[in-house]
């Protein structure tokens, strides 16, 4: 059975300050004011596209699949001062699969609706995100097939940086657990227990 641990290190900190000078000004000149720094808005609606990896095992099994994955997302965020909170949706296609002969299992899709909720450092955002889960399976047996929906849940971390008003990237570790459902090419319960990075841009309405 193959094991698989995820190290990840996100180190990210972009702080950008400005400050003025005011030198050899005339002793009569008006007193110099920098500008307020302009304050990241994260409230609102966005939608984009997002990549990235997942591997996971198939219950009941030593099936491990693992591939690509890719997809859309969109959502809403509403800002509270450095807080924000919000909902996302996505809907995403994979080439996740794995061969223990004779048995073949993969996810061809899956999908998700959750919750977010996070603290803004203007415009970095860091997240927390739990909810539904749902996808399907497909077993493969001696040239039989058996393909079922499951249904689940999904949470994570990530952080997302707005780097221009209106768009904004992303890293997310997202957890994916979809419960077992009997299985005839088994003779048992299989269900999908799976870790995925990805990486995601957004456009913000």
């Amino acid at each position: 059975m193959k094991k698989t641990i995820l190290a990840m290190t996100v180190a990210s900190l972009v702080a950008a300050a400005g400050t003025a000078t005011a030198a050899d000004l005339p002793r009569s000149s008006a007193p110099y004011y920098s500008p307020a720094p302009a304050v990241y808005n994260w409230g609102g609606g966005y939608a984009g596209l997002n990549v990235g990896y997942e591997w996971g095992r198939i219950t009941n099994s030593s099936i491990s699949p693992s591939g690509l994955e890719g997809g859309l997302q969109a959502g809403y965020n509403w800002q509270s001062g450095q807080f924000v909170f919000g909902g996302e949706t996505d809907i995403q296609v994979t080439g996740a699969d794995d061969t223990f002969a004779p048995y073949k299992f993969a996810n061809p899709w899956f999908g998700t609706l959750r919750g977010r909720a996070g603290y803004a450092m203007n415009n970095i955002l860091f997240y927390g995100t739990f909810g539904l889960a749902y996808g399907q399976i497909k077993g493969t047996f001696a040239g039989l097939d058996e393909s079922k929906t499951h249904a689940g849940w999904a949470g994570g971390l990530g952080m997302e940086v707005g780097f221009t008003p209106n768009w904004s990237a992303k890293i997310e570790y997202l957890y994916m657990d979809l419960s077992n459902r009997a299985y005839s090419i088994t003779g048992t319960t299989n269900g999908f227990e799976t870790n995925m990075v990805r990486f995601g841009i957004n456009y913000h309405f």
